[in-house]
């Protein structure tokens, strides 16, 4: 039984309603309902039932919510009730699949709509009232946190080979103990993480990098191999140290992909993304003082850097590092090009005001526009 003011509430009611007024079933599935049983936030709800698509977008109009069919060839149409969307699927089992994708028809049973879903506890579902059903099995391993798939292991892989990665995902977030049988599996079929998009295996890459302690799941990934296969290269020796030492506890997964190291080439970052990874890969080779981080990287990204580069020095970080990471961040230059004097031209310019801002740093920020400038 779950009690969450997400299920009570009356946007998620009224979109219950709907359906079962109709005579249909309707389920809330996955996430929200493995998340309310663990005491986890809920993001994302979804709704499985025997309505057919057609239906379902039928009897939104009629009840008068708007109905947007967002994957309705794969039975999804995301209904908005209160300004909060739900996505609706009609059950479904696998007719075909290349481990990539796979070829579905509508089904009739909750039942069947479980058998194709990925990890046991994953296939929970919750009515109106917050009444469960368990048809694989998965509130006994939701109990003990026991990442499970659903029958053969190896079968479930073979029908999309991301669940590799969504297997150490969701041990990262939720798990206490790795399941021996999908580890092995995983080992196993390794090589058809290959055939998968660069931005699939990004975005599950940078959630389980994204986790409060991803540790044990990068270290059962770095032994069977997988780490490897998606980060050539990468090693999971500075990613404790570097979560140990970073003071700002943001769970950046971008920060701690650069602990990884490798080659981050196989993936499929934003230029955004991109330019931050470089800014930690060359933190950890620039032989830049606490102070002088904060002042080039602001505050958190300095600290963060700083951790970087301390975690791969092997040595840690005093309170006062990160003090002093601090006041770098809230030091402002005083010198400006307009304040050196006209007979320096072109790139006189630059040079002069580097070696100001040089000075500057190592004497704390502490000097005056005026007393730079007596250097002169």
């Amino acid at each position: 039984m779950i009690d969450a003011k997400w299920l009570r509430n009356a946007t998620s009611q009224a979109v219950m309603s709907m359906l079962t007024e109709a005579g249909h079933e309707a389920w809330f599935v996955g996430g929200c309902v493995r998340n309310a049983l663990l005491g986890e936030p809920v993001s994302d709800l979804d709704i499985s039932t025997n309505a057919r698509p057609e239906v379902v977008i039928a009897l939104a109009e009629a009840a008068g919510l708007k109905a947007v069919p967002t994957g309705i060839e794969h039975g999804t149409i995301t209904v908005v009730s209160g300004g909060q969307p739900f996505e609706i699927t009609t059950f479904r089992r696998d007719v075909e699949t290349d481990g990539r994708r796979a070829v579905v028809a509508f089904a009739d049973t909750l039942e069947e709509d479980a058998q194709r879903r990925d990890f046991t506890m994953n296939a929970l579902y919750a009515n109106a009232a917050g009444e469960v059903s368990d048809p694989v099995g998965g509130l006994p391993d939701l109990h003990a946190r026991h990442f499970r798939f659903i029958g053969d292991a190896k079968a479930r892989i073979r029908e999309d080979y991301l669940r590799i990665l969504r297997f150490f995902r969701f041990f990262a977030w939720y798990g206490s103990d790795l399941d021996t049988d999908g580890l092995s599996a995983c080992a196993a079929l390794a090589d058809g993480i290959e055939t998968l998009s660069a931005e699939r295996v990004t975005s599950e890459m940078l959630k389980l990098l994204s986790a409060p302690d991803p540790l044990r799941a990068v270290g059962a990934m770095e032994q069977t191999g997988i780490l490897a296969q998606v980060l050539p290269g990468a090693t999971g020796r500075m990613l404790g140290p570097f979560i140990l030492l970073d003071f700002t506890n943001s769970d950046d997964p971008i920060a701690r992909l650069a602990a990884l190291g490798g080659d981050a080439g196989t993936l499929r970052l934003s230029k955004a993304d991109s330019r931050a990874l470089d800014t930690y890969r060359n933190a950890c080779e620039a032989p830049l003082s606490a102070a002088e981080f904060g002042y080039r990287l602001g505050q958190e990204t300095g600290l963060k850097a700083l951790a970087l580069s301390a975690a791969t020095l092997e040595r840690p970080l005093t309170p006062e590092e990160v003090e002093a990471a601090a006041t770098g961040a809230a030091a402002v230059f005083p010198v400006k090009a307009a304040d050196l004097p006209a007979m320096l031209q072109g790139r006189e310019i630059g040079a002069a005001l580097k070696r100001l801002e040089a000075a500057w740093i190592a004497a704390g920020f502490a000097p005056t526009k005026a007393e730079l400038l007596a250097k002169l």
